[in-house]
């Protein structure tokens, strides 16, 4: 799957979920939370069915390709511990999921358009890749230039609610820095990791 560029409130109505963050997608889905298509067509849900949903929450949500999210998953099943939980603290580690739990960006796709034209360094480095994965110590700056720095500041601090606890952000500069490594308790998308570690174990 490539860039979603359809509908958001129709992906949001289908997988009952506000992945998508815009303002005109959660009006959307509030007038409408129930999935799209006539109510006579809509039959009971396999479990297959209900794990593919959780596979494509994550996929939606972290702006994935099945083929990135398949990469996550084997990287996660390398590493001790959980799969599951494995994988989505790798998702959270990803740079435009960081710059979206900061409160510099409103939504993950605004994040991702902002690093992929190099409106970001990361250690003092510019970056155009979304998908870097952040450690403890890791501090992400807006690049030095006042338009960038004017744009980014204006909209930091306006929604505080997904703030991450592993992340501490100065607005002044703005700046991120990564002050630990993300557990399972950081996620902030709600989804049955168990089901989609069966579904990716197929």
């Amino acid at each position: 799957m490539g860039r979603y560029t359809g509908p958001k409130a129709r992906i949001n109505r289908r997988l009952g979920f506000q992945v998508y963050e815009d303002a005109g997608a959660r009006k959307a889905f509030d007038r409408r939370p129930n999935p799209p298509g006539p109510p006579a067509r809509r039959r009971k849900v396999s479990n297959y069915g209900l794990a593919l949903i959780e596979k494509q929450k994550i996929k939606y949500y972290y702006g994935l390709r099945e083929k990135q999210l398949r990469t996550l998953f084997d990287k996660a099943r390398r590493m001790p511990g959980n799969t599951g939980e494995n994988l989505m603290v790798l998702c959270e580690r990803r740079l435009d999921n960081v710059v979206r739990r900061s409160g510099m960006t409103l939504t993950r796709p605004q994040a991702r358009q902002g690093i992929a034209h190099r409106h970001f360094q990361v250690n003092g480095r510019t970056v155009k890749t979304p998908s870097i994965l952040v450690r403890p110590g890791d501090i992400v700056t807006v690049r030095n230039r006042p338009n960038l720095k004017r744009m980014y500041e204006g909209v930091a601090g306006s929604d505080v609610t997904q703030r991450a606890e592993f992340l501490s952000f100065d607005q002044s500069g703005p700046r991120i820095t990564v002050t630990a490594m993300p557990d399972f308790g950081d996620v902030s998308l709600p989804v049955d990791v168990g089901s989609v570690v069966a579904f990716l174990s197929r």
